[in-house]
C-alpha cells in the first residue's frame, strides 16, 4: 500500500496474469484520508496498450474510490515476461462540492504552485491461474474396493473386515442361485416322474373301459383334463 497525505493507493504494484490474445484488467482502490474533496489523475507510458477508467475522477472526503486498469490484447510475449510500463498517479485538493467535471490539467501543474501528489506504479506479470488437474488413473473413484495400508504397511482390521466382505458377498450369492437352480430341477424331476404315472395309470383305466363299455368313460375324461392342466404349469414354470 502507498501511503501519502491525500490518498492511500491499493495496491502499488498493477499485477496482469498475462495471457497472448486476451484483455485483461485489475484494479486500484484509492481512500481519501482527509476530510477535502480530492482530486485524482492517472497516466502511463504506454497509454495505447492500456485503458484506465476513470483516469480522472474525485474522491469524497473519508471514502474510496475504485479503478480499473485493462490491457489491450498482446500478440506476443515480452522477454522474459518482464514489463517496463509503468503508472502515474497524481492527487491534490480540490474545492468542496467538486465533481470530476470541475477537474482541469492546470490543477496538477506543479509550476502553478499546487501542492501535487505522485505516486508511481510499475506493471507486473504473472503466470495465470493453471486449471485443475485431472483425476490420475487409478483413483479410488470408481474402481473396486482395495485394502488400504496402516502407517507400518500393514492391513488394519477394519480394513481386512471390509475387503473379506466385498468378496464374500459375490460368493454367497452364487452359491443361493446354485441351491435355487438344484431344487427347481428336483422339482421338475419329481413332475415329470408323476405325469409319467398319470399317463400310465390313465392308459390302464382307458384300456378297462374299453373292455367294459366299448367307450370312453367320465373318469378318462376327467383325467385327460387334469394331465392338461398339470402339463401347463410344468411348461410356464
Amino acid at each position: 500500500m502507498s501511503t501519502g497525505e491525500l490518498l492511500n493507493i491499493e495496491p502499488q504494484e498493477l499485477k496482469f496474469a498475462f495471457e497472448l490474445k486476451k484483455q485483461i484488467s485489475c484494479s486500484l482502490q484509492l481512500s481519501n484520508k482527509t476530510d477535502n474533496y480530492v482530486a485524482f489523475k492517472v497516466k502511463t507510458t504506454n497509454p495505447k496498450k492500456y485503458c484506465v477508467r476513470p483516469n480522472t475522477g474525485i474522491v469524497l472526503p473519508r471514502s474510496t474510490c475504485d479503478v480499473i486498469v485493462t490491457m489491450q490484447a498482446q500478440r506476443e510475449a515480452p522477454p522474459d515476461m518482464q514489463c517496463k510500463d509503468k503508472f502515474l498517479l497524481q492527487s491534490v485538493i480540490a474545492n468542496p462540492g467538486a465533481t470530476a467535471k470541475d477537474i482541469t490539467p492546470e490543477m496538477f501543474n506543479k509550476e502553478s504552485g499546487n501542492l501535487v501528489e505522485e505516486c508511481k506504479l510499475r506493471v507486473v506479470y504473472v503466470a495465470p491461474p493453471q486449471p485443475p488437474s485431472p483425476v490420475p488413473e487409478g483413483s479410488d473413484e470408481g474402481s473396486s474396493p482395495r485394502a488400504s495400508l496402516s502407517d507400518n504397511g500393514n492391513l488394519t482390521s477394519s480394513d481386512f473386515s471390509a475387503v473379506s466382505k466385498s468378496f464374500a458377498e459375490p460368493q454367497e450369492k452364487a452359491s443361493e442361485m446354485k441351491a435355487l437352480i438344484s431344487r427347481l430341477s428336483e422339482e421338475k424331476t419329481v413332475a415329470i416322474q408323476q405325469s409319467n404315472k398319470l399317463r400310465q395309470e390313465l392308459e390302464l383305466l382307458r384300456r378297462e373301459g374299453s373292455k367294459q363299455s366299448g367307450g370312453i368313460s367320465f373318469i378318462y375324461v376327467v383325467l385327460i383334463g387334469l394331465i392338461g392342466v398339470f402339463v401347463g404349469y410344468l411348461l410356464r414354470t
